[in-house]
């Protein structure tokens, strides 16, 4: 990162702007050409592992492209207010935090499991505790993205 002094390393702070964040961008490889869909998440992150859930329509297009290439790259932000410098305005911009990494996007199979990144999104969506049963489950895709290689990155506070 360049920027280093706007580097968020801290994972305790690194889940605070997570949970703050509503829509994760995936960003996948489509026979060479980038396609982005912006989705919403549930997640967790334990032991340095960040775990992101996502929920699909069990056919389409990004079903395929990630069947083909399971690489993908994922950023999330909150985007606060923003700064106009009068005086220089290229220093003007927004104040934003943000987390991006890579991974491998995942099917899930085991319904357990999918009955958790389920619950997991709802968590995430509306703050709500929802339990999900084998046929709800059975209704949709259901995947998932592990990754290590993520960072954080802020501007600014936001209020």
């Amino acid at each position: 990162m360049r920027r280093k002094d706007r580097e968020v390393t801290d994972l305790l702070e690194i889940e605070q702007i997570i949970a703050g964040c509503r829509v994760c961008h995936v960003a996948m490889a489509d026979e060479g050409r980038p396609y982005l869909v912006p989705m919403n998440f549930g997640y967790e992150l334990k032991e340095g592992i960040l775990t992101l859930y996502f929920h699909s329509a069990k056919e389409g297009k990004k079903i395929n492209v990630l069947k083909a290439n399971d690489n993908v790259w994922f950023e999330m932000c909150i985007e606060g207010e923003p700064v106009y410098v009068k005086d220089i305005p290229c220093n003007s911009g927004f104040y934003y935090q943000s987390v991006m990494g890579s991974g491998k996007a995942e099917f899930v199979t085991d319904v357990q499991e999918k009955c958790k990144g389920l619950s997991l999104l709802m968590k995430q969506i509306v703050n709500a505790e929802v339990t999900f049963n084998e046929v709800q489950a059975n209704t949709v895709n259901v995947i998932k993205i592990v990754s290590k290689d993520f960072t954080g990155k802020k501007k600014g506070v936001l209020t």
